[in-house]
Formats: structure tokens, C-alpha cells, sequence
């Protein structure tokens, strides 16, 4: 029994590492998503531009991804163009990709081309 007395401090702390520790993934784990928000705008042509705003998963307030859209769709000579929670939803949360990383530290978002990007 006094044998068992001496381990159980080492045990306590050897728990509480192990669940730190599990804290600590679980936040890298969180740092590492982002939020997929699936976009189809109406071009001045009449084409449909397909992209998604890829930003921090912990962003969901709609009105800063949409103006994430606009400000690429002026950067595209589309400005003005309808960007609204019709044209932009929310899709799926994925784990973040190296090559958006520097745009997503720079300017809080990526944005994916898919369609009619030109």
C-alpha cells in the first residue's frame, strides 16, 4: 500500500500532462480549419463566376466573408456585381492548405477560382 501511496502523485501528474497535451492538439487542430463559403456571382457578361471564400473557421459573421467577395470581385473588374447570402453560403469546414496560408495571415481569406474567373 506504500509502495502504491508514492506512485500516485507521479500518476496524478502524468494525467494531467496527457490531457494538457490533448488540449494543446485540439487547439492546433482548431488553428488548422477553415471555413469553405461556396460562391456563384452573376458576371456583367452574364457568365456565372464559381469560386470560394476560404477564411478562419472561427469567422462566420456573413457580412465580413461577403465583403471578402467583393473586394475580389473588384480586384477582377466585377464590382458592384450581387454578393449576397444567395450568391455566397457557407459550406464545410476543411483543414487549411499551405498554399492559402499566406493570403489567410495577409488578408484574413483565400479565394479558391473555379469557374469563369478570368
Amino acid at each position: 500500500m506504500k509502495h502504491l501511496l508514492t506512485l500516485l502523485p507521479a500518476l496524478l501528474i502524468g494525467m494531467a500532462a496527457q490531457a494538457q497535451q490533448r488540449n494543446n492538439m485540439n487547439e492546433q487542430t482548431k488553428a488548422a480549419e477553415v471555413a469553405v463559403w461556396d460562391t456563384y456571382v452573376t458576371r456583367k457578361d452574364g457568365r456565372v463566376m464559381h469560386f470560394d471564400i476560404i477564411a478562419p473557421s472561427s469567422q462566420r459573421d456573413t457580412a465580413v466573408i461577403h465583403g471578402y467577395g467583393r473586394a475580389y470581385l473588384e480586384s477582377k473588374g466585377e464590382g458592384g456585381q450581387s454578393l449576397t447570402a444567395k450568391e455566397c453560403r457557407f459550406c464545410h469546414v476543411r483543414v487549411l492548405q499551405p498554399k492559402w496560408e499566406a493570403d489567410i495571415r495577409r488578408q484574413g481569406y483565400f479565394i479558391l477560382e473555379m469557374e469563369n474567373c478570368d
